[in-house]
């Protein structure tokens, strides 16, 4: 194989922006006319581009929304690129017809020359290099000239479209399991409502029944910091620091560009907030009301000020519990309704310690742990598939995109 330009012979080296048809960013319809808002059109925030497929969007705007905004459609098969705050440098693919925010930028390529799936993976295993154009001292921003001028090596278009298809086949895998995972996380909530949804605080309880407030289960209820810079300076940064955009609203933490922090910082200034296997993760500032388990493989990780742990003193009977029900739509609302707002919104540890929960009979939770501990055993063995993959599909990326590796000598690992 020879190489010009330390690209194989036959590919090319040019710019995103030379490869696109049209390069837009999206706009927001006005919050205070409700007749914008409700309709069928899906409508893409940052906070829902995070290096996947877009198949949706958590809020849709009417036709008249569309019209009096600068929001416009993207066809499907755009590449969207997050440009402000804590996503800048995220990218997804769209599926759909959609219109997306102004922090949204819309890449639609041009067909005739580059397959747009190929250019996709190729951003997605280049997050750290697009962050790292961001710039600005409040809110970190991407400009779309930057990002027009990001280079890209273009094999021919028909080795394009087997690289794609090679990459494809492993998201077409991570795509089914995460299906399979909400189809069992919506089962496993349903299961507890109705076990347990009956009841409230205040209401006569079965015999063996009782009110307790959160504390009550917890060893301990704390929250992360962030590292002064003095304190890390000139150190190597080898233990994970998670942050709210970390967890997904469907509670999987994402292994992928976390950020780290000095083994010795993590020992010292931040001993308060060393997280442990099985700790339940709740978001209490800026996105608030995101819930996750931490499982083993990051076991002696930390977190920052916007991630509260709750650590349960008997973690066997408890776990699937408590983080069911806080998860729940009730208490959920709850915990908004004690947002304070300022500078960024928040929720205190008060507020969560002073949570009252109505814990069932030994017996009758004994009984529902029987029927609801398989499917948590489904879904953290799904999550693994789907860490697996996505470890085995990112190694591969960037060996595809440069010419390292070419489609011929991985055959078998496409068909697998």
């Amino acid at each position: 194989m020879s190489f010009e330009n330390n690209i194989p012979e036959g590919w090319i080296d040019t710019t995103l922006g030379e490869v696109c048809d049209k390069m837009y960013s999206g706009g927001t319809p006005s919050t205070k006319r409700e007749d914008y808002y409700g309709g069928d059109i899906p409508w893409i925030r940052t906070q829902e581009v995070k290096f996947n497929y877009i198949l949706d969007a958590e809020i849709k705007i009417t036709d008249l929304g569309l019209k009096n905004s600068s929001a416009r459609y993207i066809p499907k098969n755009t590449i969207i690129i997050a440009m402000y705050g804590n996503s800048a440098g995220r990218v997804a693919y769209s599926k759909i017809e959609a219109t997306t925010n102004q922090a949204c930028c819309n890449f639609v390529s041009d067909k005739d020359e580059c397959v747009p799936s190929f250019v996709y993976f190729n951003l997605l295993g280049r997050y750290k290099e697009i962050e790292g154009k961001a710039n600005g001292a409040a809110q970190q921003n991407l400009s779309v000239g930057v990002l027009k001028e990001l280079s890209i090596n273009l094999p021919p278009l028909p080795e394009q479209k087997a690289i794609a298809k090679v990459l494809t086949a492993f998201d077409d895998k991570i795509e089914l399991l995460q299906a399979q995972n909400k189809t069992l996380e919506n089962m496993a909530q349903t299961i507890f409502k109705e076990w347990f949804g009956k009841y409230q605080i205040g209401d006569e309880l079965p015999e063996g029944w009782r009110v307790r407030e959160l504390r009550d289960l917890a060893e301990k209820i704390s929250k992360g910091t962030t590292p002064r810079k003095n304190d890390v300076q000139g150190k190597e940064n080898t233990i994970f620091f998670l942050k709210v955009k970390d967890i997904s609203d469907d509670g999987l933490i994402s292994n992928k560009n976390l950020a780290l922090i000095p083994k010795e910082v993590h020992r010292n200034q931040l001993k308060r907030s060393i997280l442990e296997s099985n700790d339940i993760l709740f978001s209490i500032a800026g996105t608030i009301g995101r819930v996750a388990i931490l499982h083993e493989e990051l076991n002696d990780c930390n977190c920052n000020q916007a991630i509260a742990f709750i650590r349960l003193k008997n973690k066997n009977e408890f776990l699937e519990y408590v983080h069911l029900w806080i998860k729940s739509k009730e208490i959920q609302t709850e915990i908004n309704s004690s947002i304070v707002q300022g500078v960024q919104a928040n929720v205190s540890l008060t507020v969560l310690g002073d949570l009252k929960i109505i814990l069932p009979s030994d017996s009758t939770m004994l009984r529902w742990k029987g029927i609801i501990k398989p499917i948590y055993n489904k879904i953290y063995n799904n999550n693994n598939q789907i860490k697996s993959l996505t470890k085995t599909r990112d190694n591969l990326l960037p060996k595809l995109m440069s010419g390292q590796v070419r489609v011929n000598n991985i055959k078998q690992t496409a068909d697998a």
